[in-house]
């Protein structure tokens, strides 16, 4: 007589699986908890059901970080497939069924976030009143994490890095220009030597900045000139705060024209150029092309090609 096969006592939901791979993903407890809207001790609660009920440790605590364990591990790339093809489904009843409301998460490095996107979000909203952006504005470094990590939709950044994965297309074009306080002894100047330039207090961008990426390479391009050259007195986190460290004298720095509107306009800040430097770039739109695109997000990613002279892949 064939025995009946013992039915497997591993079995979870889509939920329990969401959960878990938000505490893998951000490393905390807390943080996850916060992403999908439960309490902390609820959070932990699921994850002690989840080990309880597949009877092996998922998650181990290393200081202040929280680690899958090898089943952990598995679980996760497993759980993630899982996830995958559930939201593959919605998109695609939300197109079928022509969804154009909820949020959509973009990121933007420090420029384009902070100078050229509010106005296009204001633009899109008009065209799409149901659609609320959400915009996280952090340098290029990040944005890109972001979107590898599906963490964002898709993101809008000043340099291109090596991500497997990811896409980009061309949106704006952006010089880079030596900024300088109206009484400063270039002000009267067009142009700057690489040698007068490293004569005096520069102020540097953060790492992982996209404007910083883009000046390097030019300077490298140039065979008396590098980072190394410049008399670096400060590295800011942002165009605004370096900015206002050229206002209040602590140096002079190279930064995007975009950034130095209003200070042109206003006579504040003076803007030249490096001889035998054309410090041009692009702006593009970079998107993870392994993951399909929510309706929402493909609404956002057209519309701002639209905004685009010369829209390819690059």
């Amino acid at each position: 007589m064939k025995r009946p096969s013992r039915k497997s006592s591993i079995d979870f939901d889509l939920r329990q699986l969401e959960i878990f791979c938000k505490v893998v993903e951000l490393k905390s407890f807390s943080k996850a908890a916060s992403a999908v809207f439960l309490a902390q001790a609820s959070v932990s609660e699921r994850i002690s059901n989840l080990e309880n009920m597949i009877g092996i440790k998922l998650l181990d605590r290393l200081g202040r970080e929280v680690v899958p364990t090898r089943a952990g591990i598995l679980l996760y790339k497993n759980a993630r497939l899982l996830l995958d093809m559930k939201r593959t489904a919605c998109l695609e009843m939300e197109d079928f069924i022509g969804v154009k409301q909820g949020e959509i998460h973009i990121g933007g490095s420090t420029i384009p976030g902070e100078y050229i996107l509010p106005k296009y979000i204001e633009q899109f909203n008009k065209k799409f009143p149901g659609i609320s952006v959400i915009l996280t504005i952090a340098d290029t470094s990040k944005i890109e994490e972001g979107v590898a990590a599906g963490h964002l939709e898709l993101g809008i950044v000043g340099s291109k890095n090596s991500i497997k994965n990811l896409k980009y297309y061309e949106l704006w074009d952006d010089e880079l220009v030596v900024a300088v306080p109206a009484g400063h002894c270039f002000a009267k100047k067009q142009k700057v030597t690489i040698e007068e330039l490293s004569k005096e207090p520069f102020i540097l961008r953060e790492k992982g900045s996209g404007t910083l990426k883009i000046m390097e390479n030019y300077l490298q391009s140039h065979e008396s000139a590098s980072i190394e050259s410049l008399n670096i007195v400060a590295r800011l986190g942002s165009s605004t705060a370096v900015k206002e460290g050229i206002k209040a004298g602590l140096g002079i720095s190279i930064l995007s024209s975009k950034a130095l509107g209003t200070e042109l306009k206003t006579g504040i800040l003076k803007a030249l150029k490096v001889n035998g430097l054309d410090m041009k770039r692009k702006f593009y739109l970079m998107k993870d092309s392994k993951r399909t695109a929510s309706p929402l997000c493909q609404a956002i990613s057209d519309f701002l090609l639209t905004t685009s002279s010369n829209p390819k892949i690059s």
